[in-house]
């Protein structure tokens, strides 16, 4: 059996160890006896797997009301320092260590490339020209406070301070109080949001990300990627490349989302030069101090008239500007009168000036100096820009058709909403085509439309790098982007920004090919977009809507025809991946989830969200970021030059015949039973995940409705609470079973060895099959339902899920799940007493909770406890939503 490696194990031990220390002192020594208890309860419950977990049960049901939160904090708070620890672990680096995490490096997947017969020049220019976008989403799965992780990341800080073999006594101890103080902090911390962040709250929390995080690891990676770049092909990174930009939906996503208004959009983007100008300033001021040179090209001394310091003197002037830039941001913010003369808003007028000073040094044969940290700040204002983060707008079809309807009928053209699409599409491309405007002077808006407009005004006063894409949920017919470019030129827009239609139903995704030809055959449309196309993805309501397996099918599917019928309008297509961070909705590792992208799909672009907790396992800290970004970039590099070969057509019959069973037993259960509804609302915590207040967005598109209302998200996080992860499998357990009765599994198999697609399916499942429990399923279910008839599909579930995993075993020809991860299969090991706990004790909470509304009041003890567990379970499962 693997273990975890000696130096993670220890890590656990000591942070465990540190937060008993801090429980011993508070709340007192019973407590930290109790917990203890608990947790050798738990232990041997999963030790000898009898199935009952009495001894646990009969522990937790004798807790006081006193002692409820105490125990459910220990236990949350130890798996945070278990993730926190782990995380550390995969980006160590100790002499004579290799990590079960590193990624492979640049340099090995050039020579790959080279050996399989890439060209020097072919790897040079594909990777020049790579464009990799991350989306940060302000998707609500963050359970941990902000001001815990800031805590948890000074822990990571000083694990690495810790982890060198030449220390003095002295500075070990002062390393290891430092850390024990921040367990206790961390511990006497109240872990659990009470009041839901704003959407600016939100943007602010992506601006930090980049502060303490990508600002360092940026430039870092583009000089990895440089150097790997010059060995492998004689040349560099040009001066100018940006490989990698940062987009954001923090402040921009309105769908569904009330609380994102205009004025909030305003003020995100007014933040972000805010935080840009403070940012550049300090990149600036530092080089100031370092380039003190007298030496400079007759370009440089030209502007610097003859200063005997020029490049002091140049920079002397941005530092300046970005002075005022600064003030002028935040006078605007502040809804001050802003004087904007002197300031920095195009990107220009920074990094033309940088450039300069680089020029000069390299033409005076100082390339050490010139290669130094200004080449640093160059890399970061070619990434970042003055905008700081390029801001995506994403709202939903109907709201411009509904602003569309309105101009039409206030101008007494007809009743835009009747028209057939062909008509709608012929008066859009009329009126994009024509000068005049259409918005009547005097017009009385709708209070929805007049927000719409007020949103595409903000939207047209930004410069093209503050602007990510324009994204339409809900979107199916080219009418759905026509509308936004005419809504967006009426507001004054000046040049073609990206207008991207999402697909997310299963019929939204088969018509998706069809809607985008159609759009292509407009030639003022091809003409807009300058042989450029943005398509996203959607991959969590497809599979809500259809299940996992048909939705990923489906998604594949899209993905190859989109391609084709790209290429067939010699457009160059980039498809934007909606995913989450589960399974069930998109997640996985990403350079697998990339590897096995349909072959052509992948060329030279990418655009991913990154949301949630996410965002903080991947790029949280520098070296972490570091890491991300070079596992992304090689698998995109890798997926261009090298993809997939074609799935067999015998194959793809299989996967119909697969898919067309999964969605029809999926359907079954979601949408047809009647039961189920009630089934999902009494034995997850859904309706008790309003309570967390964990991000500015309500869990439902609409306030009233049944499961098709309720967003992905919720959708995925209440089955994780709980352990059943049905979204993730239920559709798959019919398809396998009935494969094994055709005797399918054959080439079943042999799909899994010569398609990456299927075998990254496959090896998805079996992760969410590993993370299912059935004894805690029916656990809740034995507490939280009185309906035999509940009760009845509980058993059916189960009996399903138990199903699943025999048939995968079978498939995989093994005796265990993860046989081929034993280090995640161990980590799940680890924290199973840790979790379990937290598990019963949510049961017990939601069954208190309930009664108590039933009566009028909740105490507080028993609402801060669930909260507590909900967020606890987060930390164990790692990917929530």
């Amino acid at each position: 059996m693997t273990e975890l490696h000696p130096d993670l194990r220890e890590n656990v031990r000591m942070l465990g160890e540190l937060l008993g220390q801090s429980i011993r002192r508070y709340p007192g020594q019973d407590c930290y006896e109790l917990i203890e208890e608990i947790r050798a309860a738990a232990k041997a419950d999963r030790l000898h797997e009898s199935g009952s977990g009495q001894r646990l049960v009969s522990l937790l049901g004798k807790l006081r009301d006193d002692e409820l939160l105490p125990v459910t904090r220990a236990f949350n708070q130890f798996l945070n320092l278990a993730n926190l620890a782990e995380q550390y672990h995969g980006i160590r680096r100790k002499r004579g260590h290799q990590s079960d995490l590193m990624v492979e490096s640049l340099s090995e997947v050039f020579d790959r490339l080279k050996t399989g017969g890439i060209s020097p020049e072919e790897l040079h220019k594909r990777v020049a020209d790579l464009r990799i976008e991350f989306v940060l989403t302000a998707h609500p799965t963050e359970v941990a406070r902000r001001t815990l992780i800031m805590k948890y990341d000074e822990m990571s800080d000083c694990l690495a301070r810790l982890d060198h073999d030449d220390l003095m006594p002295a500075e070990s101890e002062e390393i290891a109080n430092r850390l024990s103080q921040l367990v206790t902090e961390a511990w006497h911390t109240d872990e659990i949001r009470h009041e839901r962040p704003t959407a600016v709250d939100e943007a602010k929390w992506g601006f930090a990300v980049i502060e303490n995080s990508l600002w360092q690891a940026l430039p870092q990676f583009l000089r990895s990627l440089d150097t790997s770049l010059e060995g492998a092909t004689g040349n560099g990174l040009p001066l100018q490349a940006s490989p990698i930009r940062i987009a954001s939906w923090m402040g921009g996503d309105r769908d569904g989302n009330p609380n994102v208004t205009h004025k909030v959009t305003r003020k995100v983007f007014l933040l972000g030069r805010w935080m840009a100008a403070d940012l550049y300033l300090r990149d600036i001021q530092a080089l100031r101090a370092e380039l003190s040179m007298w030496q400079a090209s007759d370009e440089l001394m030209a502007v610097a008239g003859g200063s005997r310091e020029p490049y002091r003197h140049v920079l002397a002037e941005l530092r300046d500007r970005l002075i005022k830039t600064r003030e002028w941001a935040e006078a605007s913010i502040n809804g001050e009168p802003a004087d904007n003369t002197g300031i920095l808003f195009e990107n220009e007028g920074f990094t033309g000036p940088l450039e300069l000073c680089y020029r000069s040094l390299v033409d005076c044969g100082l390339e050490t100096i010139a290669n130094g940290p200004l080449l640093d700040t160059i890399r970061r204002a070619h990434t970042f820009g003055l905008p700081l983060i390029r801001l995506d707008i994403r709202q939903e079809a109907s709201r411009h058709a509904e602003a569309v309807a309105e101009m039409v009928d206030y101008l007494g053209l007809g009743d835009y909403l009747s028209w057939s699409e062909q008509e709608r599409q012929a008066f859009l491309v009329q009126e994009l085509q024509g000068r005049r405007p259409m918005v009547p002077r005097n017009w009385e808006l709708s209070e929805s439309v007049a927000e719409v407009l007020a949103t595409c005004e903000v939207v047209a006063q930004q410069t093209p790098q503050a602007l990510g894409s324009y994204v339409i949920s809900m979107a199916s017919k080219p009418s759905d982007v026509l509308s936004v470019i005419l809504l967006l030129r009426e507001s004054g827009m000046k040049y073609p920004m990206r207008v991207v239609p999402l697909f997310e139903t299963l019929d939204d995704l088969r018509g998706a090919p069809e809607s985008m030809a159609a759009l292509y055959e407009v030639e003022w449309y091809r003409e807009y977009c300058q042989g450029r196309q943005e398509v996203m993805i959607g991959y969590s309501d497809s599979s809500k809507d259809a299940g996992q397996l048909m939705a990923a099918w489906a998604q594949y599917q899209a993905q190859e025809k989109l391609t084709h019928v790209a290429n067939q309008y010699g457009v160059h297509l980039t498809l934007f991946h909606g995913r989450g961070g589960t399974v069930g909705r998109g997640g996985g590792p990403a350079n697998r989830a990339i590897l096995s992208q349909p072959p052509g799909s992948v060329n030279g672009s990418f655009r991913i969200t990154e949301q949630g907790e996410m965002i903080r396992f991947k790029f949280g800290l520098p070296r972490l970021a570091v890491q991300s970004l070079t596992l992304y970039t090689t698998a995109v590099i890798e997926a261009t030059l090298a993809p997939p070969p074609k799935p067999e057509d015998s194959w793809r019959e299989t996967m119909d015949w697969l898919t067309e069973r999964s969605l029809k037993a999926y359907r079954d259960v979601v949408r047809e039973n009647p039961d189920f509804v009630p089934y999902f609302r009494q034995v997850t915590p859904e309706q008790a995940l309003g309570k967390l207040a964990l991000g500015s967005r309500p869990a439902r598109r609409k306030a009233t409705g049944g499961v098709e209302s309720l967003r992905a998200i919720p959708w995925i996080f209440a089955w994780t609470q709980m352990r059943l992860m049905l979204p993730s499998w239920l559709g798959s357990d019919v398809a396998l079973e009935e494969a094994a009765r055709d005797n399918r599994l054959p080439v079943l198999r042999e799909m899994m060895q010569g398609w990456p697609f299927f075998r990254t399916y496959v090896d998805m499942l079996e992760m969410v099959l590993a993370k299912a429990d059935l004894r805690i399923a029916s656990y809740y279910e034995q507490t939280l339902l009185d309906d035999e008839k509940l009760k009845a599909l509980g058993e059916s579930l189960r009996a399903r899920l138990m199903g699943c995993i025999q048939r995968l075993l079978e498939l995989k020809e093994q005796n265990d799940l993860l046989e081929d991860e034993p280090v995640f299969a161990h980590s799940m090991r680890v924290r199973n007493p840790y979790t379990d706990p937290l598990h019963y004790l949510q049961a017990e909470l939601l069954r208190r909770d309930r009664e108590s509304e039933g009566k009028g009041e909740v105490p507080e003890l028993v609402e801060r406890a669930l909260k507590v567990t909900m967020a606890g379970i987060s930390a164990g499962m790692r990917n929530t939503g």
